[in-house]
């Protein structure tokens, strides 16, 4: 489903299939000569194909197209290994995007590292592997590698007639950074604010 919000921006609806979530809210902001894509979806074919169908009746060029991503979670990330092409900046969040393009550890030591956290928390051990191997956050990260251009507090983004402030609101992620557009009035919150449900506070073991 695509909702025209304001001039040249628009809300895609990405279902997630199987989600008490039940859809994750992409935005496509045009510009004169790019786009901006903010949130992608999980990286399930249920996903793809919603996202593909939005940008194709959009007609958007994905050879023309940048990236914001909020946050770390896949239902938020999961598509840019599948979306972000040769000449795509994909920005990201200084805090963690070293650790999520795969720079700092590989992902297997990171993992373990997480296992030993969670079972010196308290977890179970065999329970604890059985949850890690169907989380959604293993299942549906992007496969490929991506390189972040990397944004902080105070650093902007420039696209068509919209001017968006970066704002690091770390907690329900660690990392997790907003969008907002002063002369609009415009907050694009990710998870940081959600209509219905609490927007849980994680403890990750390596950040």
């Amino acid at each position: 489903m695509i909702e025209k919000i304001f001039d040249d921006l628009y809300r895609l609806e990405i279902p997630l299939p199987r989600s008490p979530l039940k859809a994750l809210n992409s935005y496509l902001i045009r510009g004169e000569d790019r786009f901006l894509i903010i949130d992608t979806g999980m990286n399930r074919e249920a996903c793809l194909k919603a996202m593909r169908s939005c940008l194709k009746e959009l007609e958007v060029d994905l050879n023309k197209t940048d990236f914001f991503i909020t946050h770390l979670h896949a239902d938020h990330l999961g598509l840019i290994g599948h979306l972000a092409t040769d000449t795509s900046k994909v920005y990201f969040s200084r805090a963690v995007a070293k650790v999520i393009s795969g720079n700092e550890k590989p992902s297997a030591e990171r993992r373990a590292e997480g296992m030993k956290f969670y079972i010196s928390s308290g977890f179970p051990e065999e329970e604890l592997k059985t949850a890690m191997e169907n989380h959604p956050g293993f299942r549906y990260s992007p496969q490929r590698k991506v390189d972040f251009t990397q944004l902080q507090e105070g650093n902007e983004i420039n696209i068509g007639d919209y001017t968006f402030a970066c704002i690091e609101t770390p907690g329900h992620s660690p990392g997790h950074m907003c969008l907002y557009e002063p002369r609009k009035k415009l907050f694009i919150s990710g998870d940081h604010i959600l209509i219905d449900i609490t927007p849980n506070i994680t403890n990750w073991a390596d950040l």
